[in-house]
């Protein structure tokens, strides 16, 4: 099947690459210039384990190619999927200028029936304001289909070739059909393509987000509980996990979510809400828990050094979002640092990926150190923002010798309680009984 994908960030390059490699003749179009010549010489532009091997792949073999030409990337395309940006605006609302933009003007340039597909987040009730956009200048048959993404960072393609479901918003039997003859050799194994109106699609992707960061922020509230109480939330989440009415995942504690979707999508349902007079008054809450939670280490680090951090320097490990990934969209240890130069310290970060993204939004607010135990010369602490592997299991005998203090703050619950005691750690983390001096 010929297929276009317009935009070429992170939904759009995994999409149209896994496309491709299942055979598809794929086209992707974007507006950067610059972005286009590095994805046609061969560049990838984001990191994705697993990614970068499909794409070299296929641009050799022909099936994946780029432009910066609207018309001339769709005119043999069957299906063009809209993978623009949704950003939100200043009230939470999303942001569809991008892919209302590219609708109207893909109107007149239809020569025969397509299929046009809402891969982005988007809107209840996108799908209509896509139609109409496209309306306006059209002159051949068309269908809009809601296909919303359910990609992980760090897995997405994974997520891709072999996803739990996938959803299909649409009304059209035309459409339907060539939906599911696209996605058939995706579900071999017999997960299911989940077919259904174009709003309840839409709100599908709102609702499976926030529901997740429900449960992140349930579990930080837990967190906090534990504390309190005397309680470990390791146990806690072991003894409710266990019922598979709850299940095992996003049961973890933390200092937040961050990234791309989570706190986009509960703003963007939220300001849904709003404009239909419907209070969500769960999603306001886990708003305000998350907000709070990704400063959960300060206090803990205020009172270890009697409310002074004038003069103290951190070490700091991890700065994406989560592991695997170079997203630093709304990541808790830029909140961290904030707090902590706010508060007269310095800080000296390592991440395995996002420190060229970090470098690019604030500078040199901090070092930059080449790996994770140079941070730790002239250190006064050791602070856990992000769970990458190899920070699971490290020499704690060198952080031992080569921080000034054997004090650890772990936003990420990496290591044992117990063990971090008997190697005569100073280690606080998230909802787990306190350390011992």
């Amino acid at each position: 099947m010929k297929i276009t994908v317009v935009g070429t960030g992170y939904v759009g390059l995994v999409t149209g690459t896994c496309f491709a490699e299942t055979g598809n003749q794929v086209t992707c179009v974007d507006i950067d210039v610059t972005k286009v010549n590095k994805l046609s010489a061969g560049q990838i532009t984001i990191y994705e384990p697993g990614l970068e091997k499909l794409f070299e792949r296929n641009l050799k073999e022909g099936r994946l190619s780029f432009t910066t030409d609207l018309e001339k990337g769709i005119s043999e395309a069957q299906v063009i999927f809209l993978a623009l940006p949704t950003p939100p605006g200043e009230d939470g609302s999303a942001d569809l200028s991008y892919i209302l933009g590219v609708a109207e003007k893909l109107g007149g340039m239809l020569k025969d029936y397509k299929v046009i597909v809402d891969k982005s987040t988007v809107p209840v009730g996108t799908a209509d304001k896509v139609i109409a956009a496209i309306a306006k200048n059209a002159k051949v048959e068309f269908d809009v289909v809601s296909n919303p993404e359910f990609l992980r960072e760090g897995v997405a393609v994974e997520d891709f070739m072999k996803p739990d479901r996938v959803v299909i918003g649409t009304q059209s039997d035309r459409a339907r059909k060539v939906m599911g003859d696209l996605y058939a050799p995706f579900v071999r194994q017999g997960n299911p393509i989940i077919y259904m109106d174009e709003k309840s699609a839409e709100l599908t992707k709102y609702a499976a987000n926030s529901f997740l960061a429900t449960k992140i922020s349930f579990m930080n509230e837990i967190a906090i509980l534990c504390e309190k109480l005397g309680a470990d939330v390791d146990m806690v989440r072991r003894g409710i996990g266990s019922d598979d009415r709850i299940g095992k995942r996003f049961l973890f504690p933390g200092i937040g979510y961050g990234g791309s979707c989570f706190p986009k999508d509960v703003q963007a349902l939220v300001k849904s809400s709003q404009e239909v007079n419907y209070a969500f008054k769960i999603l306001d809450a886990v708003m305000d828990v998350n907000e709070k939670q990704k400063l959960f280490l300060l206090p803990k680090i205020s009172a270890h050094f009697d409310e002074n951090l004038k003069g103290k320097h951190f070490a700091l490990w991890g700065l994406a979002f989560k592991p695997n990934t170079d997203d630093i969209r709304e990541a808790p240890a830029l909140y961290i640092i904030d707090a902590l130069v706010s508060a007269g310290a310095t800080v000296s970060v390592f991440d395995p990926e996002a420190m060229p993204n970090v470098k690019g939004v604030i500078g040199d607010k901090v070092v930059y150190a080449e790996n994770q135990y140079a941070t730790l010369e002239n250190a006064d602490a050791l602070i856990i923002a992000t769970e990458w592997s190899v920070f699971r299991t490290p020499d704690f005998d060198k952080i031992a010798t080569t921080l000034k203090h054997k004090v650890i703050f772990d936003g990420r619950n990496l290591f044992d309680v117990a063990r971090m005691q008997e190697l005569g750690f100073y280690y606080e983390s998230v909802g787990r009984l306190p350390a011992k001096s």
